[in-house]
């Protein structure tokens, strides 16, 4: 099965909400050509996987897919469908393009989902239509603090080897998609890709660039790798940008380095055990780009981050806080992620961790600490 990224849960929270699922449909939910709905690793596994018997919760794991039945709340319609495991989230494929095709979805419809009596059910109410408005032209310059997206570099962001700058769907969609046409829209629908001019805010200088879809996510390439160069970005600085008249803008504010945790929490790193993370089949923890790079690599020499990123993977010390037991491991570098391997395994039995159980960790003195909280 395909590793998996990072999501912020805590526990698994009791449904009291008949519709505990809701999305706004975005441009790939809607392409029929590749029909599949994307929703988040943190909604499935909280109201959809708990309530799905043991047995499709191990095929799951097995063979990272499932089928089960699909049941329009809106016409009665009963499908069979599939729910795909793609690491970070889940796909929803099968006869998802019948369902757009039928109920005639688009860009800012709302789907509503649950799951009861083994079934999954579905809704996309009336009067949830959200109309994709025109592009807007707006006269003067981006100022301040009007940057819709923000993003810290993470190791990945700023590697000149292969030089790409992804950018979450929804961020992009909103931000920036929102102000194109409709047929530019359906050209990066179809081509998958599309160019852009992109303007250092900064310098003045004017890049000729490629926005290109990549499902869950979409990557600014083309000059990225010489705009890392030449503004000497590293890991930690912040990316600013919007869309205006017809460009995307880019600013890298100066001293804009993240700071390290606060020191009023022991334990900046906090993650609810998923599916993955317990599976001692393949035993490994998965973390997420961002917290490793802010407070674990944030402490490392150059010298240790220049080898992960060479090799992608480096050897460390861990520590069970709650028991004293030393590990050595390995913090392997997946990109946008990062897994915790080696003995992950012993842990796992060794503690009975389980999905839902909350690990922290943090770096000290040289050593990764981590705790599960009784």
């Amino acid at each position: 099965m395909k590793r998996a990224a990072y999501y912020n849960t805590v526990s698994v929270p009791q449904v009291q909400e008949q519709w505990p699922i809701k999305k706004a449909l975005t441009l790939s939910d809607v392409d029929i050509t590749h029909p599949f709905l994307t929703l988040s690793r943190q909604q499935v596994d909280n109201h959809i996987i708990v309530h799905m018997t043991q047995q499709q919760q191990d095929h799951l794991r097995a063979v990272g897919q499932v089928d089960f039945n699909a049941r329009d709340d809106d016409t009665g319609e009963m499908y069979v469908m599939k729910l795909k495991w793609r690491g970070s989230y889940y796909n929803l494929i099968g006869k998802w393009g019948k369902v757009v095709r039928g109920k005639g979805l688009d860009v800012g419809q709302e789907i509503y989902i649950r799951w009861a009596n083994g079934c999954l059910y579905f809704s996309v109410p009336q009067q949830q239509i959200v109309a994709v408005p025109p592009i807007r032209m707006v006269a003067a310059p981006p100022v301040q603090d009007q940057w819709p997206i923000k993003k810290v570099l993470t190791l990945s962001d700023v590697d000149t080897n292969h030089p790409f700058l992804p950018l979450p769907r929804r961020l992009v969609e909103d931000h920036i998609l929102y102000y194109w046409s409709q047929e530019q829209r359906e050209v990066l629908r179809r081509e998958e890709q599309v160019n852009v001019n992109a303007r250092d805010y900064d310098t003045g200088e004017i890049y000729l660039m490629k926005l290109k879809w990549r499902g869950n996510y979409y990557n600014l390439i083309g000059k990225w790798g010489t705009i890392i160069r030449q503004k000497g970005l590293g890991v930690g600085k912040e990316i600013n940008l919007r869309w205006l008249n017809e460009c995307l803008y880019f600013s890298v504010p100066q001293q804009r380095y993240v700071a390290t945790a606060s020191g009023q929490d022991n334990w900046p790193i906090k993650k609810a055990l998923t599916l993955s993370d317990v599976d001692t089949n393949h035993p490994f923890l998965t973390l997420p780009g961002k917290a490793v790079e802010d407070h674990i690599l944030f402490y490392w020499q150059p010298q240790a981050r220049e080898q992960l990123r060479n090799e992608h993977q480096i050897s460390v010390n861990a520590r069970d806080e709650d028991t004293g037991d030393l590990y050595l491991m390995k913090l392997k570098w997946r990109g946008s992620y990062y897994n915790l391997i080696g003995k992950w395994g012993k842990i796992v039995r060794g503690k009975r961790l389980q999905v839902g159980s909350e690990i922290r960790l943090r770096w000290d003195n040289n050593c990764l600490l981590f705790s599960v909280p009784q």
